[in-house]
């Protein structure tokens, strides 16, 4: 059995881990390649670097992070290729990535599922330590120095294509066999938004078109992982995120929201959220930036609002209709299956890592 070594930032609370990882272990397994999933940070340190303020902790728990992933060089050297997701560590150049690839010798398949070569200045690490976290130089020289490059969606896949002559697509997608629909039995319409404090902020922007909303629609305003500081004017309930209730909080709503800004980071990303809805039946009106315009089928699977109009006009189409909500609902679920599904991608995946195994073994 060959062992296919993951680095990955962060441990199974993140879903990247969780989704561009640690899903396809069965899948690897069945093709006889054991996937040993070894996270940068720790439970403890991933709640310290992802809660507000405290750097001196971050930094800390950043310390700790290095000397325990120090160790996994000795894993990479029994392991016969190391799939980076996003990066090996998240402090510093790419010495790791150097030494896998250079002077263990080892094969690297790198992940990348954002446009992580942007320079951001993360609302949860602050300015200071976005610009301590985060090496630019590291994107390009671990793209290089890959046998494969798994990207995404097709704006990340066509950066990498500068850089690698052997890029896949291949997106962000769950297991529709656990994300699946029950209809929610609300007494007042839910609208949700899940999501983490860092992110937040893209809720934020359509405040007012939901303001907008209420004033002649009763509704309730579900915030899962953030927290909107003014909600004046809209009936808000906020949750804090559980890895437990992941898939009952998205199954709990009426239409999901899924807001977005246009920049350099948010064309980059991956379009999951909008998958999630869709998968548990939930309809959705998402912004349309991105591979969101790929993923959503205006009117159809869904809804693309442009501006403050176009959200207020959509959001009141579906709040009004439970017939169009059970039509889009139906359409998004059978589209996440065909198109964005596990099913539809493990093999792909694969195949993928069974050619570098392969080619490695040479």
């Amino acid at each position: 059995m060959s062992t296919l070594l993951a680095l990955v930032p962060s441990p199974s609370a993140s879903a990247s881990t969780r989704f561009r990882v640690e899903q396809f272990g069965p899948a690897l397994a069945a093709a006889g390649v054991d996937l040993v999933v070894r996270p940068f940070l720790d439970d403890e340190g991933f709640r310290v670097l992802y809660s507000r303020g405290a750097p001196w902790r971050k930094l800390r728990a950043a310390a700790l992070a290095v000397v325990r992933r120090l160790g996994d060089l000795v894993r990479a050297q029994n392991a016969d290729a190391v799939l980076v997701h996003r990066e090996a560590a998240l402090v510093g150049p790419p010495i790791l990535e150097w030494a896998i690839a250079r002077a263990i010798g080892r094969p690297i398949l790198f992940d990348l599922d954002d446009a992580i070569w942007v320079p951001y200045a993360s609302p949860t690490y602050g300015a200071f330590l976005s610009r301590l976290f985060k090496s630019p130089g590291k994107t390009h020289f671990t793209l290089g120095a890959a046998a494969a490059v798994i990207c995404g969606n097709p704006y990340v896949r066509d950066y990498a294509a500068r850089y690698n002559a052997r890029v896949a697509l291949i997106p962000t997608v769950v297991d529709t066999d656990v994300f699946c629909p029950r209809p929610a039995h609300n007494p007042v319409p839910v609208l949700g938004w899940i999501g983490t404090h860092s992110t937040v902020q893209y809720l934020r922007a359509i405040v007012p078109a939901l303001r907008r909303l209420g004033r002649d629609r009763r509704f309730v305003l579900r915030v899962v992982g953030g927290e909107l500081p003014d909600t004046s004017g809209l009936e808000v309930e906020h949750r804090p995120w559980a890895l437990e209730r992941e898939v009952a909080d998205f199954q709990s709503l009426d239409i999901g929201l899924y807001p977005l800004v246009e920049d350099a980071w948010s064309v980059g990303k991956s379009g999951f959220k909008a998958i999630q809805y869709m998968a548990t039946g939930v309809p959705v009106v998402a912004s349309p930036v991105g591979v969101t315009n790929d993923i959503i089928s205006d009117g159809r699977t869904g809804f693309l609002a442009r501006d403050e109009d176009a959200w207020v006009r959509h959001l009141a189409a579906l709040l009004d209709d439970a017939a169009l909500r059970r039509r889009l609902s139906e359409a998004g679920r059978a589209e996440v299956v065909a198109h964005w599904s596990l099913a539809a991608h493990a093999p792909r995946f694969v195949d993928l890592v069974l050619a570098v195994l392969k080619e490695g073994h040479r």
